[in-house]
C-alpha cells in the first residue's frame, strides 16, 4: 500500500514540476487576452454582389472532375469537381474580374441535383484585394435562390460570418456551364 502511495506521490510531484516548467517554456503558444486590454473593434456588415462563372466545357475549363463513381446515376451522385471560377462585376464573363471562387463541389444527393459547396471567394479588386470569404453549404442547383453559410474569412473579412445567396441566371444543359449571381452578406471586423 505504501508503495502505491509513493508511486502516486512521485507521479504527482513529477507532473506538477514538469507542467510548471513546460508552461513556462511554452507560454507563447497560448495567451488569454482580457477584454479590458483588448483593442476595441467595430463590427461591420458588407454586401457584395458579383457573378460566378463555372465553365466545364472548352479548351480551358475552370472546373474539372477530380473524382466520381464509374457508373453515374441519373443525378450524377458522387461526382466531385475542383474549381477556380472567375468572379466578375457583371453577368458577362468578359466583364471586370473581381476575384476567383476556388474550392470544390460534389453532387451530394441521390434523388435531386444538390451540391456540397466548399469554396473560398478570393477577391483581387479594390479594398477587398487579398481578402477572402469561406463558404460551405448545400446548393440545390434547380432552386431559384440557394443559401449557403459563410464560415470565416481572411484579410478585411477576418472573423467573417453570414450567408451567400446564389441565383442561376444562365445554364447550358449540354455543357454544364453556368453563370450564377451571388449576393453575399458578411459581418466582419
Amino acid at each position: 500500500m505504501a508503495t502505491i502511495f509513493s508511486i502516486c506521490l512521485l507521479f504527482t510531484l513529477y507532473y506538477i514540476t514538469f507542467s510548471t516548467f513546460y508552461s513556462t517554456v511554452s507560454g507563447i503558444f497560448c495567451e488569454e487576452i482580457n477584454e479590458g486590454i483588448a483593442i476595441k473593434r467595430v463590427e461591420k456588415r458588407s454586401h457584395l454582389h458579383f457573378y460566378f462563372h463555372d465553365v466545364i466545357s472548352g479548351k480551358k475549363p475552370s472546373a474539372v472532375k477530380i473524382a466520381g463513381p464509374p457508373n453515374s446515376s441519373a443525378y450524377g451522385f458522387g461526382a466531385t469537381m475542383m474549381m477556380d471560377d472567375a468572379l466578375t462585376e457583371g453577368p458577362e464573363i468578359s466583364s471586370k474580374l473581381v476575384g476567383r471562387a476556388q474550392g470544390m463541389y460534389a453532387l451530394a444527393a441521390q434523388e435531386d441535383v444538390s451540391l456540397l459547396m466548399v469554396m473560398n471567394l478570393a477577391f483581387t479588386e479594390g479594398t477587398y484585394n487579398g481578402s477572402s470569404i469561406s463558404v460551405v453549404g448545400r446548393n440545390p442547383v434547380f432552386d431559384d435562390v440557394r443559401e449557403m453559410a459563410i464560415v470565416g474569412g481572411s484579410g478585411v473579412f477576418r472573423f467573417g460570418r453570414g450567408y451567400a445567396l446564389a441565383h442561376t441566371i444562365w445554364f447550358d444543359y449540354n455543357t454544364g456551364d453556368a453563370t450564377v449571381e451571388y449576393n453575399v452578406y458578411v459581418s466582419h471586423y
